[in-house]
């Protein structure tokens, strides 16, 4: 395995150099600390978002914010930052940390006012720190192809969890996917849902082209990603028609190429899913070149 490049590779998120905007000021990263009985970290009361700065300017941060909030209020706590505040915020934590290309994550929580599941006593909490963060799969699964496995968990259904909110217990599952396709020798592993169709990665949306159509599930028990409209958009405006629908694990076979969409991931091709492969494709990559322009402001971002 080549030595990495990256000079934070081995450094830990608890101690970096930096600072971290915490409830309303910015705080020197490594006093950016909760109490160890804070409520999110016992029964996964928190939500987040992720996001990356471009040319030093946030790509689709109104969105990401908003999104922020309503997860927040979906498991029934109010932040009391107003977007506008949050968006405030994000902007001063990344100029504060002198990066124009960057990840971002905002993430909010319950305090430690109260324990036990009831949570109504406890205090919301937002904290949005920065770094830098290249290709989240490395530049080989940009160029190859990213290979994924098939996770044995599934995604829940909408009526059994808050799958319309990006909470951190959501991510349990995925996880635990995630090290079992490591352990395998893969980069990352598909899900499925609790039907049995097919749903997204551990952490991204997934599309498929076969015949010159893109085909997306239908996100009714996950995240309709801010990346994923975003490409849909693009992909419809090249011409390109999009469908959304189930899609069984038996189709992939006749599909020509795929790509997963995220915010960490942007555009990232596949080559490979369990016994499936793919072309790495003109399609698939001048999509990612056309998300890139976008986000660094070279291309319309409607």
């Amino acid at each position: 395995m080549a030595e990495s490049t990256d000079p934070l590779a081995e450094q830990t998120y608890d101690d970096r150099d930096g600072w971290i905007w915490f409830d309303g000021e910015l705080k020197p990263w490594r006093e950016a600390n909760v109490h160890i009985l804070t409520h999110a970290m016992h029964y996964a009361s928190a939500v987040f978002e992720g996001q990356r700065g471009y040319n030093g300017k946030i790509f689709k941060m109104e969105e990401h914010n908003q999104r922020l909030i309503d997860s927040a209020n979906i498991l029934g706590f109010d932040l009391p930052w107003s977007r506008e505040e949050i968006d405030a915020a994000c902007i001063d934590v990344m100029e504060k940390s002198g990066l124009n290309d960057c990840y971002q994550r905002p993430i909010a929580w319950r305090g430690s006012e109260q324990m036990g599941v009831a949570a109504q006593k406890t205090k919301p909490h937002l904290a949005i720190a920065v770094w830098e963060w290249g290709a989240y799969f490395g530049e080989d699964a940009i160029r190859k192809g990213l290979r994924m496995n098939i996770a044995k968990w599934r995604r829940p259904a909408p009526y059994t969890a808050p799958t319309n909110a990006k909470a951190t217990g959501l991510y349990m599952i995925c996880t635990m996917a995630k090290h079992a396709a490591a352990d395998a020798g893969y980069g990352d592993a598909l899900m499925l849902d609790w039907r049995g169709q097919v749903a997204e990665s551990t952490g991204a949306n997934i599309f498929f082209l076969k015949d010159g159509k893109l085909h997306t599930p239908t996100p009714d028990c996950f995240l309709d990603g801010i990346t994923r409209r975003t490409v849909m958009g693009i992909a419809r405006e090249n011409g390109i028609e999009v469908v959304e629908r189930a899609i069984w694990p038996e189709e992939l076979e006749g599909f020509e190429q795929c790509f997963l969409t995220g915010t960490a991931a942007e555009v990232t091709p596949v080559s490979e899913i369990g016994p499936w492969r793919f072309e790495v494709g003109e399609l698939s990559l001048g999509l990612r070149k056309q998300y890139l322009d976008m986000a660094n402001g070279r291309l319309s971002n409607k």
